[in-house]
């Protein structure tokens, strides 16, 4: 199993991000980077960000909510 983040941008098409991401082989791992770099890909135009375990979508989320909490 591989999960991966895909970006988007604030009209949901997706972009480059502003950290280059890997694959990991944990839902835990790739949490863990999405915390630590959320606001460098924000910064670098990345409004959401979607989580996927190999081609299935487990979730999507909002980068911008992440900076009002």
């Amino acid at each position: 199993m591989a999960w991966t983040w895909r970006f988007e941008k604030p009209d949901g098409t997706e972009t480059a991000p502003a950290v280059e991401p890997e694959e990991w082989t944990t839902q835990g791992d790739a949490e863990s980077w999405i915390g630590e770099v959320w606001k460098e890909l924000l910064e670098g135009g990345a409004e959401h960000v979607t989580l996927f375990e190999d081609d299935t979508e487990i979730y999507r989320m909002s980068l911008r909510s992440a900076a009002e909490a």
